[in-house]
């Protein structure tokens, strides 16, 4: 791969990373909790549109059109119904109730489809676009233009409208928002099923650039936690930033030194950032 390539492609990996943990970075701004399941969540959306594509044979991408709606319940009623009351007793609660969750969903999968790895293969993923003397698989292009849109939309929701600024309030101060009338339980259910429905969009994505496994969430939850903190807490920007740089390490560590070197790059260069910069590049 020439490093003209390894750069774009970085940029473009950067997106889906991104993408991956905007959930996560949801949860963490508005919830305060840790979801030590979110990696499997999306696994989960890459599963769920698999059994889609190969049942009914419509396109990946799609097959959104019903795994939004039925992730956003999924994860409302999980943060309604078991979470919101685990919070109650503490913290560590929600560590051990998420971490159950976590470990069901991969047995889950396992005994589901198996433990061979699988993907979510069109045409158009096996394709890719030519700019002179740099070839981008077209995946890598789709990766980025979906984070850009969601983070977008995510961004213009919370700010232009009634939920967004409710949402908005109880991350900034949960007790002033429960004095002026918002439900904050109420606002945390929904905060985590918007955060599922994310897990839904990015494992799609994640399904059309890399093969999964049942054992593929922890890696992603791990990486996903070195975006958001490295983006600063509950930053959309930042998120997105932080996973640029993310994939343009791990492009040019492994255009440079090898590919065995890029998970080790990647991390070592959130900790000289976390060194200079302790709250995230956009932390408050």
């Amino acid at each position: 791969m020439e490093l003209g390539t390894a750069f774009v492609m970085g940029i473009l990996l950067g997106g889906l990373y991104g993408l991956v943990a905007l959930g996560l970075s949801l949860i963490f701004g508005v919830v305060r909790e840790m979801n030590l399941a979110h990696g499997d969540f999306v696994v989960l959306g890459s599963y769920f549109a698999y059994t889609i594509v190969t049942a009914c044979g419509i396109d990946p991408i799609l097959s959104l059109a019903l795994g939004v709606p039925v992730f956003l319940v999924i994860g409302y009623v999980l943060q309604r119904f078991l979470l919101n009351y685990a919070c109650r007793i503490s913290h560590d609660t929600v560590l051990l109730v998420t971490f159950g969750i976590s470990v069901v969903l991969q047995n889950v999968f396992h005994i589901t489809w198996g433990p061979l790895s699988r993907n979510l293969t069109t045409p158009y993923t096996l394709s890719g676009l030519a700019f002179g003397r740099f070839h981008i698989p077209l995946p890598y292009l789709l990766d980025f233009l979906a984070a850009a849109l969601f983070m977008t939309a995510l961004y213009l929701f919370l700010k232009h409208t009634y939920l967004g600024r409710a949402i908005r309030a109880v991350a900034q101060e949960p007790t002033a928002a429960q004095l002026v009338g918002v439900n904050v339980e109420r606002v945390h259910a929904i905060t985590f099923g918007i955060a599922t429905a994310l897990c839904a969009v990015a494992g799609v994505f994640l399904g059309m650039t890399f093969s999964f496994t049942p054992s593929t969430g922890p890696a992603f939850l791990i990486m996903a936690f070195g975006v958001v903190v490295l983006g600063g807490l509950g930053s959309i920007v930042g998120t997105l930033i932080a996973g640029i740089l993310f994939g343009l390490v791990q492009t040019l560590s492994g255009h440079f030194f090898g590919v065995v070197t890029q998970t080790l790059a990647s991390y070592v260069m959130a900790l000289v950032v976390l060194s200079i910069f302790p709250k995230g590049l956009f932390g408050k």
